[in-house]
């Protein structure tokens, strides 16, 4: 990237982190809403449809030109195709994790991630409950902030694998072939998480890897790939290939995320 174009991701990057932050504080405001069940059997609640309406909002103020893709406005509304032409686009996820919202957990999040020639470039996770922000841009670099104190920010990096690397693995998502991934990983300690908040486990150097081995959606992933990525770790396919964002519905069929890339 040239130096006004870092200028601008960072720019933009702060004005996300804005909107996430406000996001975060709308999902907690709403922590008593209502709820119902998708047709895909998935629970919505008022929270992540206040917190899209946040967001949309926000987005389309910053950056008009821009097309979105969020989860429940393309829930209700598959006729969302515009970003399939379109090189640049945003992937928003306003409640990833509703399952451990429900139950009372701290493991949901706020996702937001800016997509540019079928990658993401840039991502937001903020843990509304955990009060942290995980954020980066890739090829600049990742960081940890508080989400009440503005002024407190660390950078963040993945580490090297270890001989008993930590494996994160989905509370309420575990399939047999993540399962059968992790028994093959020689003294391998999993740890059950919620949410995107895996993927900033293993920006922050306290994980290592992140299979999932069945299908997804792509604002499940996308904010979590930049900050892995720009973390110096990697996300690819299963099978090693480069992760496909936007087809027609929205699925990434598998993933691992690594700390480590020299370790595939």
């Amino acid at each position: 990237m040239t130096v006004l174009k870092i200028k601008a991701c960072v720019a933009l990057l702060e004005d996300l982190t804005a909107t996430a932050r406000r996001a975060a504080k709308t999902v907690l405001q709403n922590a008593a809403g209502s709820r119902h069940h998708k047709a895909d059997g998935s629970p919505v609640t008022t929270a992540d449809q206040a917190a899209e309406a946040v967001i949309l909002q926000d987005l389309e103020r910053l950056a008009p030109e821009i097309p979105i893709i969020s989860e429940e406005r393309w829930t209700a509304n598959h006729a969302q195709t515009t970003a399939l032409q379109s090189h640049i686009y945003f992937l928003v996820d306003p409640l990833d994790g509703t399952r451990e919202f429900i139950a009372g957990r701290d493991e949901f999040t706020v996702n937001i991630a800016l997509i540019k020639d079928g990658a993401p470039l840039l991502g937001v996770i903020v843990a509304p409950a955990a009060g942290l922000v995980w954020r980066g841009i890739v090829g600049q670099g990742a960081e940890q902030l508080m989400l009440t104190d503005k002024n407190r920010r660390n950078a963040i990096c993945t580490r090297s694998r270890p001989a008993e690397p930590v494996v994160m693995v989905s509370r309420s998502h575990l399939d047999p072939g993540t399962k059968a991934y992790l028994a093959a990983i020689p003294g391998a300690a999993s740890v059950s998480c919620g949410s995107s908040i895996k993927f900033c486990r293993i920006a922050e150097g306290s994980a290592d890897l992140y299979p999932r081995l069945a299908p997804t959606h792509d604002w499940d992933v996308a904010a979590g790939h930049a900050i892995v990525v720009a973390a110096g770790g990697q996300v690819t396919a299963a099978d090693g290939s480069r992760l496909v964002y936007g087809t027609p519905k929205r699925l990434i069929t598998d993933f691992i995320a690594r700390g480590d890339p020299r370790h595939v």
